[in-house]
């Protein structure tokens, strides 16, 4: 048996393409490093420090505005509206979306599905700005359009301060939320239902399966990737809300409506104390992360299973 002699040229062309072609994975790496990783590694630099944006004056504070963060009770405040933005989208956004979309993909005509699915879209396609400044006149109080249905009802008992009362006024903003992002979710679940074979359906009602048995045993099961996805994304959603609130009530009534996003902003554009408000981004930062390693976890083992 004979054995080819290597041709040293050949190797020597094979390596230079293959490091020409990892100078794209070098830019890929260079960019995700500059514009992703460093930001995290600098905030947390800053959050170990004292700050004064105006005057540029920078000292060393160790972990005292990490103490600071377990002793604030506003950061509780924030954490736990945060903590119900995302329970509340979660049910809303990803499973109330997964059953509309499942929905409007078995009506029989496709020009209604067409329809439907622009219907449920556009308020994504409106900006949060504007939504919030919106619904701002919807919920003020006698003259808003709410509380106006709400008289026309009968039901004037029910009519509220909903954005100046504290125990209302982050589930006022929240239903804001569900009403824009409803849609998007529903359209994402859409696009993943038409991949599923229409076999599979047929099948399921020769066995004799009604909707209902077909959305759980077939539509649920083959969009498992897509459900695992939307929940990360609405979840990293909810510690980064920003834009309704500041339009909205700015964090009022007494502080009942700060979010993490929020109070950060607050604390180092308002306070001036950008050393405490990088604390808060690495605390937002962690949470979400946390939460996506999670989902990322429990998506993995359910593949293995």
């Amino acid at each position: 048996m004979t054995t080819r002699p290597l041709d040293p040229g050949a190797t020597s062309r094979r390596v230079i393409r293959d490091l020409w072609r990892l100078r794209w994975v070098a830019l890929a790496l260079g960019l995700v490093g500059g514009f992703v990783y460093w930001p995290i590694f600098d905030n947390f630099r800053v959050s170990l420090t004292h700050q004064d944006i105006f005057t540029g004056e920078t000292t060393s504070a160790g972990f005292e505005n990490y103490q600071r963060l377990a002793e604030d009770p506003v950061i509780l405040t924030a954490l736990g509206n945060n903590l119900l933005y995302a329970v509340v989208s979660v049910l809303f956004q990803v499973f109330g979306a997964f059953l509309l979309a499942a929905i409007i993909e078995g009506l029989g005509q496709a020009r209604q599905r067409a329809i439907l699915r622009a219907v449920y879209f556009i308020p994504s396609a409106i900006s949060t700005t504007v939504t919030g400044l919106l619904f701002y006149f919807i919920y003020q109080p006698g003259l808003g359009l709410l509380d106006g249905v709400l008289q026309g009802l009968g039901l004037g008992a029910w009519s509220r301060v909903w954005l100046g009362d504290p125990a209302t006024a982050i589930h006022a903003i929240i239903a804001m939320s569900q009403w824009q992002g409803f849609g998007y979710s529903a359209l994402l679940f859409s696009v993943a239902i038409q991949k599923i074979p229409a076999e599979l359906y047929d099948a399921a009602r020769m066995d004799g399966a009604g909707p209902l048995r077909q959305i759980w045993s077939i539509t649920l099961p083959m969009t498992r990737e897509m459900t695992g996805m939307m929940i990360i994304i609405t979840v990293t959603g909810a510690f980064q809300v920003f834009n309704e609130i500041m339009v909205m009530t700015g964090g009022g009534p007494n502080n009942a409506t700060q979010v993490l996003g929020t109070w950060l902003y607050e604390q180092g554009f308002t306070q001036n104390d950008m050393g405490y408000a990088a604390a808060i981004g690495s605390l937002i930062f962690a949470v979400t992360m946390v939460c996506g390693l999670a989902q990322l976890a429990l998506n993995a083992r359910r593949r293995v299973g």
